[in-house]
């Protein structure tokens, strides 16, 4: 396949990226990088989750953060649900889609939530039900899809019964995530032509982390096939939980360099993505996790 003419990030920063931050981060600042990310012209962006408290604190305020942010038109904002419980405190703040995840890994889903992937990802289903009745789109995330922390490597088959599983439940667009960041690129194409079988090139996105410094190999192995949508994180915010002091997701900042290099367009303003990385990085006391942002903002400085 030709690589795409054009490409939509989902930003996860505020979301995925945060969840695991140690001091809490005030809602204020959530939607200030929030109102950052759409001026630099993000079109997806992943605000919060509606998980229990007593589970990931740093969340508590999804419903303030919600209610906080000023909407632009064309933007979708998503929030994750684990749960109908969630769902039904997630619907109340008007999210554009919600989005549900399950792994690709047996141990994992075991290890985690106490069940087999073919039950976790039934007890999607009354969820995806009651989104699609509200008009709200449904997304769902493979992840260990590539490798797991209990279970080492996946084999595609598990991420063709995930992609299966989720497309019975009624999930309209999976992300397939390399949660730990142990895939190399064909590896990464496997999972992703695993997912090809139940859903199409337009309905998948790659969500890469950079533990071992792949993401970007791996990005450019998916725009080989095709695939246009990528979740990534502003500031590379959010360490992998699973491999002491590694990175976590890929950078959205480095994502789009990777992009604008190779004539692809992305409708996002570098130097703003960069400014909205920097104001996150400045207020977690911390440099960013991207090379790109770094490298310019020392350019910066003359």
């Amino acid at each position: 396949m030709s690589i795409p003419s054009k490409v939509k990030i989902i930003d996860v920063g505020p979301r995925d990226g945060l969840q695991n931050e140690k001091e809490p981060v005030p809602a204020a600042v959530k939607v200030e990088l929030v109102h950052r990310l759409q001026d630099a012209g993000l079109k997806e962006i992943e605000v919060t989750s509606f998980v229990s408290p007593k589970w990931v604190p740093q969340m508590a305020d999804n419903a303030e953060v919600m209610a906080g942010i000023q909407r632009k038109p064309g933007v979708r904002y998503s929030v994750l649900t684990p749960n109908m419980k969630g769902f039904e405190a997630a619907v109340l703040s008007k999210p554009d889609e919600i989005v549900v995840f399950g792994a690709a890994s047996e141990a994992f889903s075991q290890k985690n939530i106490n069940c087999s992937i073919e039950e976790s990802i039934e007890r999607f289903r009354p969820v995806a039900a009651a989104a699609k009745a509200a008009g709200i789109a449904v997304r769902g995330a493979i992840s260990c899809a590539v490798g797991c922390p209990y279970e080492g490597e996946i084999a595609p088959e598990r991420v063709a019964l995930v992609a299966r599983l989720m497309k019975d439940i009624g999930v309209e667009h999976v992300g397939v995530a390399d949660t730990i960041g142990v895939g190399t690129p064909l590896k990464v194409q496997r999972a992703m032509d695993a997912t090809l079988q139940y859903y199409n090139v337009d309905e998948i996105s790659g969500h890469f982390h950079d533990t071992y410094g792949m993401a970007l190999a791996n990005t450019l192995a998916c725009l080989e096939m095709g695939i246009w949508h990528y979740d990534t994180s502003s500031a590379g915010l959010g360490g992998c939980p699973y491999a002491k002091g590694a990175t976590g997701n890929v950078a959205t900042e480095d994502v789009v360099y990777l992009l604008h290099g190779m004539g692809i367009e992305t409708g996002i303003d570098l130097d703003k993505l960069i400014d909205a990385g920097k104001f996150i990085s400045d207020f977690l006391q911390r440099k960013p996790h991207s090379r790109a942002a770094n490298a310019l903002l020392t350019k910066r400085l003359g």
